[in-house]
């Protein structure tokens, strides 16, 4: 365990170095800001707090942000190394390559739980301030934020096993934005294309379900648009996505963080020095 703890001391300053702090935690907080003060104007239409809608907002700005953070940080996490040639030296230690894999995911979501915790409590503080009776909706908002550390956990993981697999950062990163990319914009797309040939079909009542629950992002959405009724007013759900148990998208949540962490080490002990 402490070897854990000082793989990730090492890799929090080196992020503090390169201002990833700074720079996670300032694009959560803008753009929380400004989804809480532009997110506030349907909720007398759909007779919900203020703070449930802003957090249906900011499930969507979270499933493509926080995948994006989670890819950018952790990209060069093996190929750096390998480029910059401490690889070698890394592994001379009395470290496995798991410690060294838990050290950097622990390093780099630590980042990421307090760039999601500042960018969210901002965008709560702004909610009850202007409706103090949205505090009833505090509970999504927690769940919002576990959940957000979690699915940067899955990205986190597969930024890994591609940075294992490219060895080289400029290679890893172009398998990163393909993957956030696949991911976050075309799976969906792929998705609506087939709703909207299925007619209401085989497809849209059955395999809809599972394919949500295949993709990380997906699975975060429906988990935090059905898991609290206010909220799911707010953001609309309905249709196959609000048939899915709330059960099954939060295991699928828990589920895919291991599942990139496995690939990531195979992938990791691939690489020779």
């Amino acid at each position: 365990m402490s070897c854990i703890l000082a793989t990730a001391a090492s890799e929090f300053r080196i992020a503090f170095r390169n201002r990833w702090v700074l720079i996670a935690t300032g694009m959560m907080v803008l753009f929380a800001l400004v989804l809480a003060a532009a997110g506030s104007a349907p909720t007398g239409d759909v007779d919900v707090d203020r703070l449930s809608v802003t957090v249906a907002s900011l499930t969507s700005l979270a499933v493509y942000l926080v995948p994006l953070l989670a890819l950018l940080m952790s990209f060069d996490a093996v190929a750096g190394e390998v480029e910059r040639g401490t690889l070698p030296l890394l592994l001379t230690y009395p470290v496995s390559r798991l410690q060294i894999l838990l050290g950097k995911l622990l390093a780099h979501l630590a980042i990421l739980a307090l760039a999601v915790t500042l960018g969210y409590g901002a965008a709560l503080v702004m909610a009850v301030w202007s409706d103090p009776g949205a505090i009833q909706g505090i509970g999504s908002m927690v769940r919002l934020i576990w959940s957000s550390v979690l699915l940067g956990a899955t990205f986190l993981g597969a930024g890994y096993a591609l940075s294992a697999l490219a060895q080289r950062p400029s290679g890893a990163a172009g398998l990163a934005v393909a993957l956030w990319l696949v991911a976050v914009v075309l799976y969906d797309l792929a998705l609506l294309a087939l709703i909207v040939t299925d007619g209401g079909g085989v497809f849209t009542t059955r395999a809809l379900p599972v394919a949500l629950l295949a993709n990380p992002a997906d699975a975060f959405r429906v988990f935090n648009l059905s898991a609290g009724q206010a909220v799911a007013v707010a953001g609309g759900i309905g249709g196959a996505a609000g048939a899915i148990p709330l059960w099954q998208s939060a295991a699928s949540l828990f589920v895919w963080p291991l599942l990139a962490i496995t690939l990531a080490l195979a992938a990791f002990r691939k690489v020779t020095p």
